[in-house]
């Protein structure tokens, strides 16, 4: 599989991965969220249990379903899309006996107009047999990995028990890189003690690994998840206006080749605790857009 690299510029300031996909399949291509049905070794016990602070009681999959199900919901958001990829999304996506992978991913890639795989999971869930599989997959389709790594605060990772070290990132992501399979990784800004340094100094590890892609996700306290009860009256940020002047400065500094993924948090309205106004994401991708346009700004631009 050949990348094809794109660049944010001063006449497109960010470089999503919307753009990247109707560039490489010749028209709009959206990803098709799927429950695989799969548990998370921070939730049985093999790494810890209650799962990571900030994760809901679905895996952060509410709005997984399964394929059939998804086209039919997106059908009518955009009836002008004929290409998928399939996103494993709910829980560790690879948190599973190899064959049993093998039978779900290929079984997805055998529905009509799926031309691709995105598979998330945890750096600590990518054994031998599981990396062998990939790497055959990645051979047959369009494929890449998405890791949740959420901060490099080896602090901030204890206390939201995400139960593995930053040095297992480190190693996974090697591993697929040495496998040429592309790598998005999460972080979740707004994390209960990091400060605005902390932040950026994530976006600055993961964008020095030379991802693919790059997820900055808006910290949601939700209904259901430990946070809820750990952090009683925790709101992230203030408002949608500090939220988005934040992102934007990130932008900034983020490789133009680096395509982006998400911009913000995606929960339903009902399970909200806070930020109260994050449920208005269209409100807050508008927000940016138009920041980075006030500017005169683009992706990337500080990195000269």
């Amino acid at each position: 599989m050949h990348l094809i690299m794109t660049h944010a510029s001063e006449n497109r300031t960010i470089n999503t991965v919307g753009e990247y996909l109707r560039g490489r399949f010749g028209g709009k291509t959206v990803k098709l969220s799927i429950d695989g049905g799969f548990t998370c070794p921070n939730r049985d016990g093999a790494k810890g249990k209650g799962g990571c602070a900030f994760c809901s009681e679905h895996g952060s999959g509410e709005l997984s379903s399964d394929i059939p199900g998804q086209i039919k919901l997106l059908s009518g958001k955009w009836p002008d899309v004929s290409r998928y990829i399939a996103y494993f999304q709910s829980y560790t996506s690879t948190y599973a006996p190899a064959e049993e992978l093998r039978q779900k991913y290929r079984a997805a890639l055998g529905h009509k107009n799926v031309v691709g795989l995105a598979i998330a999971t945890r750096p600590d869930c990518l054994p031998p047999d599981v990396l062998s599989l990939l790497a055959e997959l990645k051979e047959q389709t369009f494929l890449w990995m998405e890791l949740g790594l959420q901060t490099i605060n080896e602090m901030t990772a204890q206390a939201m028990n995400r139960c593995y070290p930053l040095k297992v990132y480190d190693e996974a992501t090697e591993k697929l890189s040495a496998l040429d399979i592309p790598v998005v990784t999460h972080l979740i800004l707004g994390l209960p003690g990091e400060s605005r340094k902390d932040m950026f100094d994530s976006v600055k590890y993961v964008c020095g690994r030379k991802p693919f892609g790059l997820k900055l996700h808006l910290l949601n306290v939700v209904k259901g998840s430990p946070m809820e009860k750990l952090y009683p009256g925790y709101t992230p940020f203030g408002s949608p206006g500090e939220y988005i002047g934040l992102v934007c400065d990130l932008l900034e500094t983020i490789p133009s080749e680096v395509t982006m993924h998400r911009l913000t948090g995606d929960v339903p309205r009902r399970l909200l605790i806070a930020p109260e106004w994050s449920y208005k994401k269209r409100t807050i991708l508008n927000g940016i857009s138009n920041e980075m346009k006030r500017r005169g700004s683009y992706q990337g631009c500080r990195c000269r």
